[in-house]
Formats: C-alpha cells, sequence, structure tokens
C-alpha cells in the first residue's frame, strides 16, 4: 500500500485540490485585508485601507464616469496615483459597482481562477506537473491577492496568449497581449511571442483592431475630448514615472550589490539586447520546447528589468520561473536555483524571515529579484546554446512551418 507520505503528495497534486486550494485562498485574502482595518502610509498621514490598491481601481471608475482626470491625486479617496488606462477604469466598473468585500472577492477569484485555468492549459506538460507548477507559486498568488493588484491576472492573460498562439487561435491570443498593455504598459514585451507563429499579419491586424477597440471603449461614458485629454495625461505619467525608485530589480540590484551608477535606460537596453539574441536561432521556432522556454523568459524580463518592480508583481517572475524548471529534464542546479526562487523570492516577504533581515537585508539588497535574475540568465544560455525539442504539440499553428 502506498504510504502517507505519497498519498498526500498525490492529493496535493490533484487538479481538484488545487483549485478548491486557489479558490480558498482568495477568500481568505479578501476576508483577511477586509478584517485589517486601516492604515497611513506616511507618519501622521491620512488613514486608508489596507486593500488601497482595489479603491484605486474603484475610484478610477468613478472618476471616469465624472469626468475627473483619472491621474490626478485624490488623497480624498485613496493614496498614491492611478496608472492604468482609461479602459481599465471603464472594465473595473464591474467590480467597483459591488460592496468592497464582494468586488474584492470576485477580483481576486478571477485571477487566481485565471492563473489556474491557464497553467492547467499548457500543452505538452503532464498533470502532475501542471500542478506542482501552481503549487510553488502559491504563495506568491497569495501576496498578489492580498495587495488585490492585477499581476495575476496579467501572467494568466500572457500565457493564455501563448496556449493560443499555439491552438492557432490568432483573434483571441492578440486579445490577451493587447488588454495586459492596457493593464501595465510592461505587457507590451509579451508581442515577441508573435514571431514563432505563421501569418503574422494577421497577428498584427487583430492586435490593432483590438487596440483600436480598446482605445475608444471608454466613449460609452466619456465624450471624445475628455477621452483625448485622459490619453494625454497618461502619457505624461508614464513618461515622467522614472523616479528615484530603483524596485526589486535588476537595477536595484546592480546598485545596492555593486555601488553602480548606470542610467535605467542603459540597463533595460542591455536586457532587451539580451532578451532578444536567442530569436536569431530561427531554425528552432519550430521546436516546442523553445517557444515555452521563451514565454519563461517573457514572464521573468518583464519584471526583472522593471524599476517599478515591487513584491507583488513576482507573480509574473515565478510564473516564468516554473515553467522554466517543470518544462526540461530535472538536474541538480535546476533544482538548487528553484529552491532559492521559492526561499528568497516567494518566502522572503513572509513572518518566516525576522522582519529586521527582511528590511535590512533582503528588502536592502533586493534578495527576492537575485534568483529571477540568475534563473533568467540561464533561461537565455538555454535557449541561446542548447538543442531542443523536435517534437512538435499536435494542435501548435507552428505546424505549418513544417509544411
Amino acid at each position: 500500500m502506498p504510504s502517507l507520505k505519497i498519498k498526500t503528495i498525490n492529493f496535493l497534486l490533484k487538479p481538484r485540490t488545487v483549485l478548491i486550494l486557489c479558490i480558498v485562498l482568495a477568500v481568505a485574502a479578501s476576508t483577511q485585508v477586509m478584517l485589517l482595518g486601516k492604515k497611513t502610509f506616511t507618519d501622521g498621514g491620512r488613514e486608508y485601507t489596507h486593500y488601497n490598491n482595489y479603491v484605486i481601481f474603484k475610484y478610477s471608475f468613478h472618476h471616469l464616469v465624472q469626468d475627473k482626470d483619472l491621474y490626478a491625486y485624490h488623497p480624498e479617496d485613496h493614496y498614491d496615483l492611478f496608472k492604468y488606462s482609461p479602459s481599465f477604469a471603464f472594465v473595473f466598473g464591474l467590480f467597483a459597482v459591488l460592496p468592497d468585500f464582494a468586488g474584492i472577492l470576485l477580483w481576486n477569484l478571477v485571477s487566481a481562477l485565471m492563473l489556474y485555468f491557464v497553467m492547467f492549459s499548457l500543452p505538452n506538460l503532464t498533470t502532475r506537473a501542471k500542478a506542482s507548477m501552481m503549487l510553488v507559486i502559491i504563495i506568491e498568488l497569495m501576496t498578489s491577492m492580498q495587495n488585490t493588484q492585477s499581476n495575476a491576472l496579467i501572467a494568466g492573460l500572457i500565457i493564455l496568449a501563448f496556449v493560443m498562439l499555439e491552438r492557432d487561435r490568432p483573434f483571441f491570443a492578440a486579445l490577451c497581449i493587447v488588454s495586459t498593455v492596457f493593464i501595465k504598459i510592461f505587457g507590451v514585451v509579451a508581442f515577441a511571442l508573435y514571431i514563432f507563429y505563421p501569418r503574422k499579419g494577421r497577428l498584427i491586424l487583430h492586435s490593432l483592431c483590438w487596440s483600436v477597440l480598446l482605445i475608444f471603449l471608454p466613449l460609452l461614458v466619456v465624450d471624445f475630448s475628455q477621452l483625448k485629454f485622459l490619453y494625454s495625461s497618461w502619457l505624461d505619467l508614464l513618461i515622467n514615472d522614472h523616479s528615484v525608485s530603483e524596485g526589486v530589480s535588476v537595477i536595484g540590484w546592480l546598485t545596492s550589490w555593486f555601488n553602480i551608477d548606470i542610467s535605467k535606460g542603459f540597463i533595460v537596453m542591455v536586457g532587451a539586447v539580451l532578451f532578444l539574441i536567442p530569436f536569431i536561432r530561427v531554425k528552432q521556432y519550430s521546436n516546442y520546447s523553445f517557444r515555452l522556454l521563451t514565454l519563461s523568459s517573457v514572464l521573468i524580463w518583464m519584471i526583472i528589468f522593471n524599476h517599478k518592480a515591487e513584491s507583488a508583481t513576482f507573480i509574473i517572475a515565478m510564473s516564468g520561473v516554473v515553467i522554466w524548471y517543470f518544462s526540461q529534464e530535472k538536474t541538480t542546479w535546476n533544482l538548487i536555483l528553484l529552491v532559492l526562487a521559492f526561499v528568497f523570492t516567494s518566502l522572503s516577504p513572509t513572518d518566516i524571515f525576522p522582519r529586521t533581515v527582511r528590511i535590512n537585508f533582503i528588502q536592502r539588497y533586493a534578495l527576492k529579484a537575485v534568483p529571477c535574475i540568475a534563473i533568467w540568465l540561464k533561461t537565455i544560455w538555454e535557449l541561446v546554446f542548447r538543442q531542443h525539442s523536435t517534437g512538435l504539440n499536435e494542435q501548435s499553428a507552428v505546424r505549418d512551418l513544417k509544411s
């Protein structure tokens, strides 16, 4: 008879178990932020809720229909600025009209279930591997939900875009990627996936159509002049959003470890060059493992080279990490890197580490980002030098390249 240990592992790796866990954590995170009461972001400052991010999203819809500037400070409603598109503000009305707890719960459930279903939709991976992937990132998912952030949704949309591209459904793939750009602008990196698939003109056309639709979607509640003003205000915010913040990123790592004073733009440019180098291996495009590793690279890159990256954004990078690890042959070095990522990326914000350690070491030296940086560099090396599997997903659109 199987031992208790084996039975427990088999139980945890069942898709239904993982699904229930995602739902329970979404409910727990939503309940927790409601019960925490209020806090201040500055000494002696105004009090705000612990779900301030959700409040920002909620009021973006109300400010939109009230013809207010979405990108101005509204300290009477929430702390910090709204930084997403007017279209996001409009769509978030689906949540904003609900009571706070119902809206937060629905928002977190959408994020958690999106990530769950797209992970289990990835082709050519075993069910146990997909369940393992979800269990490894479950703490990061919880962190994102506790912050009522959009990051799990963004990760899910990018992975779903990859799945749709593999299934030759460019219409929906384009919608997924364009949607991420209208949430957080760094989603534009995912357009790099298009290069692997045939009929690129069709992909570009679908993307343009979805972009036009989403750009003008808020016209349902505002007039054209107000919408034009909002996009101008959003653009000004994005251009000037190059603050002293270095983020939990390559930039923060270089600065804190080596005291290197290099412009953020230069570091991002170097990162972009490294990111693009594997694309010279055109003959590898038809290999599924190459495309899947590139998806991993996309997910990690957009966080570690983001000067505004924070703890809650790493659900995106860790989604890339688990795809990297579980999509290839297991090695000791890969396992060590995965464990380091789990400990220093996922567990570092938790109470497992004493507060003094979190502040004086983990935050100060951007340790949360370091394992992801190392894994991304190894991913680039593997994309450039490794011979990838020639086995094709039977449903993949890339089969057309072989004909």
